[in-house]
């Protein structure tokens, strides 16, 4: 889940922690760059769109350093360039943004309650072919015109802030969304032993305790807990780390809705 502070200042510790964690008249007609260069150049060029030296840096060091988001996009580009895309705590829509990039032109809609990102990633989309739709939402009440919805789905860093029930509830909606071959891609923390999620539950506290996040973790859940859930809604489910060069406890799920 993206953050904007809008007005809350940012004290340096968790803007480095945050941080780490075309031209083309911004048409995707040209082949993307996959080279570190052509990468950075595209990160550069997105954060441009966005307004104030603090968003754009943000949004630069966010997609230069989150391995997610080519993950995601490879993963997307593997199937189809154009099957429909449902992002769900979507902040700002820079996976959105980064998926053009990457020459993926499915309809995108994204989905957050949290009025600020949306606002700022709606006025750094304007003009962006395909578009990009950002619709206010909470993920325990999806809007009602999402119903018919089917394609594939995003959680990218959100899972861990309902609760158990809730999470479980929300998988349940997605696997919904998914016919055959589509996929749900779920990046978050996983409960562990490990190094990782010690620095990870603190990274948390952190942001929660300077309002950065709104909220704090309600409930993580484990591997073999959230595997047992996807397998339940008849999903082939993959898990592998995605941490990159970071220090955090992330993981990548990619779960598959098999041909029946």
């Amino acid at each position: 889940m993206e953050g904007v502070t809008g007005s809350i200042p940012v004290p340096p510790t968790i803007r480095a922690v945050l941080f780490h964690h075309a031209d083309m008249s911004e048409r995707n007609d040209a082949p993307p760059d996959r080279t570190p260069s052509g990468q950075c150049a595209a990160s550069g060029r997105i954060a441009r769109r966005f307004r104030g030296r603090w968003r754009q840096g943000y949004v630069r060091g966010k997609l230069r350093h989150d391995p997610s988001f080519d993950a995601i996009a490879v993963a997307l580009l593997d199937r189809s360039r154009t099957r429909p895309l449902l992002d769900l705590g979507c902040g700002m829509g820079l996976l959105g943004h980064w998926l053009r990039v990457r020459g993926w032109t499915g309809t995108y809609i994204g989905i957050d309650h949290d009025v600020r990102k949306l606002r700022a990633g709606r006025a750094a989309a304007r003009g962006l072919t395909p578009a990009l739709t950002l619709r206010t939402g909470s993920l325990l009440a999806l809007p009602p015109a999402l119903g018919s919805f089917r394609g594939h789905v995003v959680l990218l860093d959100v899972l861990h802030y309902l609760t158990r029930d809730a999470q479980s509830a929300l998988l349940r909606r997605c696997a919904l969304c998914l016919e055959d071959g589509d996929v749900l891609l779920l990046r978050g923390v996983l409960r562990d032993g490990s190094w990782r999620y010690g620095v990870t539950r603190a990274e948390e506290w952190l942001l929660a305790s300077t309002g950065w996040m709104r909220s704090g973790p309600r409930h993580v859940p484990s591997a073999a807990e959230l595997r047992g859930w996807l397998e339940e809604l008849d999903l082939q489910v993959a898990l592998r780390p995605l941490w990159g060069h970071t220090p955090f406890n992330s993981w990548l799920a990619v779960a598959r809705r098999g041909i029946r």
